[in-house]
C-alpha cells in the first residue's frame, strides 16, 4: 500500500482546505493562532519526518530546510514570499509555490481604503464622535483632501496594481506608474500612464505601493524619494513594511512633508513606532490586505491544492522556484 505524504500545516486553516489536505495526506495542523518561530518549525520537520508544508505566517529558514531531511514541497498561502529562503530550497530541489492569483482584488480594496481614509480623516473622525468631541456643526471640522480627480501614482504593476488603477478610474484620477517593464495592455484597459520613479513622486497626489520585497525594492522609498513628493501627498503602503525606510517616513510626517500616509505593513512587524501611533495625520492597519473570509479561504485552498498537486509530480501554479523541475 502506498504510503501518504505527510503534511504539516504551520496555522490552522478553513475546513474545506482541511478536508483536501486530511483527504490524501497524513495530516498535522498546528492549532495556535499565531506565527511558528523558525526554530520550533525546524524540529517538527526534523522529528515528524515532513515533506510537505503549508505555511501561513511563519518562516521557513535555511535551518528549517537543512533539517527537514524529507522535505519535498513548501507551498505558501500568501503571494509574497519574502518569509521562505527559496535559495535554500532550491538547492535542495524543493519547489516553492504562493497563492498568487487568490487575493489581488481584495488587496485592492484595502488600498483604496486607505486612500479614502487617509485623505478624508475617516479614522480621525470616528475618534472624534466616539470621545464627544461633536457639539455643533463648525464650517472648518475636519477638513480632508478629495480624492475624486487627483493623481494616482502606483509603484509596480502588477496584478493588485492594475487593480487599484481600476479602481481610481471610477474616481476620475489621473493614473500613473513605474515598472521594470512597460505593460502596453494594461495601460490600454485601465488608462494608466508609464513614468519614471522620480516623475511619479513629484506628480503624485497618492502615491501607492505595489511591488513585492526583494533586493532591489527594500528601502526603495526613502528620504530622497519622500522629498520628491508633494506637501499635500499620501503615501500609501499595502506591499511590504521594508519596502519604505520607516525612520525617513516618521521624519517627512513629522516634519508635515507629507499631508499623510495609510499603512497595513511595517517595517518590524508587529512592531509600530510610537512616533506614528501619535499620528493623527496616519491611518494604521495590522496587515490585513487578504484578510477577508472569502479570501483567505481561496487563499488556503490554492495552497492546498498546489502542495498536493507537487507532492503527487504534477505542475503547479504558481511556482517561484521552477528550476527545480529541470534537475
Amino acid at each position: 500500500m502506498q504510503t501518504r505524504p505527510r503534511i504539516f500545516v504551520t496555522h490552522s486553516i478553513p475546513a474545506s482546505a482541511r478536508e483536501a489536505l486530511a483527504a490524501e495526506s497524513d495530516l498535522q495542523v498546528r492549532a495556535e493562532d499565531t506565527a511558528i518561530k523558525p526554530e520550533a518549525l525546524a524540529a517538527v520537520c526534523a522529528d515528524e519526518k515532513i515533506e510537505g508544508l503549508l505555511v501561513i505566517g511563519g518562516r521557513v529558514t535555511e535551518e528549517v530546510v537543512r533539517r527537514g531531511k524529507d522535505l519535498r514541497v513548501v507551498s505558501s498561502a500568501s503571494v509574497g514570499y519574502d518569509h521562505i529562503d527559496v535559495a535554500a530550497c532550491t538547492a535542495r530541489g524543493i519547489p516553492v509555490a504562493t497563492a498568487a492569483g487568490t487575493l489581488e482584488e481584495t488587496t485592492a480594496d484595502l488600498a483604496f481604503a486607505l486612500i479614502l481614509a487617509a485623505a478624508r480623516r475617516i479614522v480621525e473622525a470616528d475618534r472624534f464622535v466616539r470621545a464627544g468631541g461633536w457639539k455643533q456643526w463648525e464650517w472648518e471640522l475636519l477638513w480632508g483632501a478629495d480624492v475624486h480627480g487627483k493623481t494616482l501614482g502606483l509603484v509596480g504593476f502588477g496584478n493588485i496594481g492594475q487593480a487599484v488603477a481600476r479602481r481610481a478610474a471610477g474616481f476620475s484620477m489621473r493614473i500613473l506608474y513605474t515598472s521594470r517593464h512597460r505593460k502596453a495592455d494594461a495601460e490600454g484597459l485601465t488608462g494608466a500612464h508609464w513614468v519614471s520613479l522620480d516623475e511619479l513622486l513629484r506628480e503624485s497626489d497618492f502615491v501607492s505601493l505595489h511591488v513585492p520585497l526583494t533586493r532591489e525594492t527594500e528601502r526603495l522609498i526613502g528620504s530622497r524619494e519622500l522629498s520628491l513628493m508633494k506637501p499635500t501627498a499620501f503615501l500609501i503602503n499595502t506591499a511590504r513594511g521594508r519596502v519604505v525606510d520607516e525612520a525617513a517616513l516618521i521624519a517627512a510626517l513629522k516634519e508635515r512633508r507629507l499631508a499623510g500616509a495609510g499603512l497595513d505593513v511595517f517595517e518590524r512587524e508587529p512592531a509600530v513606532p510610537g512616533e506614528l501611533l501619535a499620528m493623527n495625520h496616519v491611518v494604521l492597519l495590522p496587515h490585513v490586505g487578504s484578510a477577508t473570509t472569502e479570501t483567505r479561504t481561496r487563499m488556503a485552498l490554492r495552497a492546498a491544492d498546489n502542495l498536493l498537486a507537487l507532492l503527487d509530480g504534477r505542475r503547479a501554479a504558481n511556482v517561484v522556484n521552477p528550476e527545480v523541475f529541470n534537475r
